[in-house]
């Protein structure tokens, strides 16, 4: 008990709102304090994902130009997961698929699968030894098709200004099903401009396509917002450490992303340097978002039995 506070809140906690109008009307979100100057939004009708994340009242995170985006927005069509990808600073993308929409053994996969527009049946938050924690259960299951349940707990720090991002996947059904999953954290202005120095300690480096490899000796420079920019992905592979983080001299300000590379073995920099989709991706991810049929010709292809459990963990730390 602290003698000079008559709540909690008046310096940290969670507080659950509701957005009212537009596409992202009714939606709920969780504004999440922790008193030391980080702040994140959980969504627990998009995956109970991250749409904000603030430090010392600086933006971190991208926001793109279709905002809040309810789930009865999303339509699976081709690339049409585009219209209401809001990114934020995490969007879960899988777990029947990840990349380029595609048919795989007869399946039509969309872009990015489905899990980031599907809600939380379950959300809750509490404290416990100094953290802030939020627990939610995600089911990606369906009549004659794959069963998946995502069990997702973020534990933010009240002593660091860091937060852990800790998810076990559970294969319900009762056939082996194909896996894919890509953390997409999204870094916006003004931690990202030109200036930002970006690290990624990893031992090799390819580009994902020509077009990236014209400007493969770039790769961690940022440049200002340029018309008809057309994107470029890297792919790095690490060695004993996965570990990327973004620096903003101007503001003092960055962070890191840390996981572990044996099971989240595959990472992307996503590098978006638009007019108005200026947008850098740190994305770990137990494979590349080329589609999943490619991923099953190259042999990189995860799979889940029934019961199986895998568990995958991202920490974020404020610099």
């Amino acid at each position: 008990m602290n003698p000079y506070i008559g709540h909690d809140s008046q310096l940290y906690g969670i507080e659950e709102h509701r957005l009212v109008g537009g596409k992202g009307d009714g939606m709920r979100l969780l504004e999440v304090n922790n008193g030391k100057g980080l702040e994140l939004t959980v969504s627990p009708d998009r995956c109970a994902d991250i749409s904000r994340l603030r430090y010392r009242g600086i933006n971190m995170s991208y926001f793109s130009p279709c905002g809040y985006a309810a789930p009865a927005f999303y339509d699976r069509t081709g690339s049409n997961w585009l219209k209401t990808f809001t990114a934020g600073f995490l969007t879960t993308c899988g777990l029947q698929a990840v990349g380029s929409p595609c048919v795989d053994e007869g399946e039509e996969l969309p872009l990015h699968g489905t899990i980031a527009n599907t809600p939380a049946d379950q959300v809750y938050w509490v404290e416990e030894e100094g953290y802030l924690v939020i627990r939610a259960v995600i089911r990606d299951e369906a009549l004659f098709a794959r069963k998946y349940r995502l069990d997702r707990e973020i534990r933010v720090s009240l002593t660091e200004n860091e937060f852990v991002i800790k998810d076990v996947i559970e294969n319900t059904g009762d056939a082996v099903q194909p896996l894919e999953v890509l953390y997409h954290m999204n870094m916006g202005y003004p931690l990202l401009d030109g200036d930002s120095i970006v690290e990624i300690l990893s031992d090799e480096v390819v580009a994902r396509d020509e077009h990236a490899a014209e400007d493969l000796e770039n790769w961690m420079k940022m440049i200002k917002p340029e018309a008809g920019y057309v994107e470029r992905c890297y792919y790095h592979k690490f060695g004993k450490e996965g570990k990327a983080s973004i620096y903003q001299p101007k503001i003092g300000q960055g962070l890191e992303i840390s996981f572990d590379q044996e099971v989240l073995d595959c990472f992307v920099e996503w590098k978006m340097m638009g007019v108005r989709d200026y947008v850098l991706g740190l994305e770990c991810g137990n494979c590349y978002p080329d589609g999943r049929d490619v991923m099953r010709e190259k042999g990189m292809l995860k799979f889940l039995e029934p019961g199986e459990k895998v568990k995958y963990e991202v920490t974020v730390r404020m610099l």
